[in-house]
């Protein structure tokens, strides 16, 4: 079957080519985001030159990341979560508009639909009150025949039904792990996301979240916590595509490392 022009280019970040459009989704771009460094090589500049359209599914800053939304062209359209566009155009975002659970909007040949996730939407994190608060969400795209859905980050939740009722689902790009060695609630680790598959039905699914970054140091840390830390930049995909086998399920599930390109056809 044919696939969209999809590279997965680290942590929860695709660019994908639909409907005449250039989409990143969750662009995570630079060396570090706080604490945290990637394990993996940069993106190349040549992958940003021509995207067009951002689709932002929380607030955290793996996911919503000022420094690497500065890096795209200016004149890239930014879609984040209703009710956060006024804090990220105050940050310097050129072009910001929101996008509500539920809501479909059309970008040229792209139709783009919110879709609901279990995860917190808070800038800074779950138990706190003060500050940008917007529902997180993944995203459903058609385009060209073709349905994509990024989950975002999301543990498991009934809504999941409803997406897939929505109609055949050729590639469902799914967490697996996140950055340290232990996971809070909101998250899907590999039986999670298998679980997720076997709801959604997807013809592919690509595991993503997982491998790109760590808390600085901790992979050096000698003895079992930094030998854990190194099993989780690489194990979780492979976990998760094992478990999707290993249940009998129609869906094909594809490995690629940080920065490598789905192939079109699968």
């Amino acid at each position: 079957m044919d696939l969209p022009e999809t590279t997965f280019l680290g942590h929860s970040t695709l660019r994908l080519r639909m409907g005449g459009r250039t989409v990143l989704t969750d662009p995570l771009l630079t060396a570090a985001v706080g604490p945290l460094r990637r394990m993996v090589p940069a993106v190349h500049p040549a992958a940003l030159a021509d995207v067009d359209l951002v689709l932002i599914s929380h607030l955290h800053a793996d996911h919503l990341h000022l420094r690497s939304l500065r890096l795209l062209p200016r004149d890239a359209e930014v879609v984040v979560p209703a009710g956060a566009a006024g804090w990220v155009r105050r940050r310097g975002v050129a072009r910001v508009s929101g996008l509500a659970v539920g809501e479909t909007r059309t970008f040229g040949g792209l139709r783009v639909t919110g879709t609901p996730a279990d995860h917190s939407g808070h800038r800074w994190g779950p138990r706190l009150t003060h500050g940008p608060q917007a529902d997180a969400m993944g995203h459903l795209l058609e385009a060209d025949g073709l349905r994509v859905y990024a989950a975002g980050d999301t543990g498991l939740f009934p809504g999941l039904d409803d997406v897939a009722a929505q109609g055949p689902i050729d590639l469902a790009a799914l967490p697996v792990w996140g950055w340290g060695p232990s996971l809070g609630p909101g998250h899907l680790d590999p039986s999670g996301a298998a679980e997720a598959v076997r709801r959604l039905a997807p013809k592919v699914t690509l595991p993503v979240h997982w491998g790109t970054l760590a808390v600085t140091g901790l992979c050096s840390v000698p003895g079992r916590i930094g030998g854990r830390m190194r099993e989780l930049l690489v194990h979780p995909p492979h976990e998760f595509a094992a478990a999707v086998t290993a249940a009998g399920l129609p869906t094909r599930p594809l490995v690629v490392e940080p920065g490598a390109r789905v192939g079109a056809t699968v």
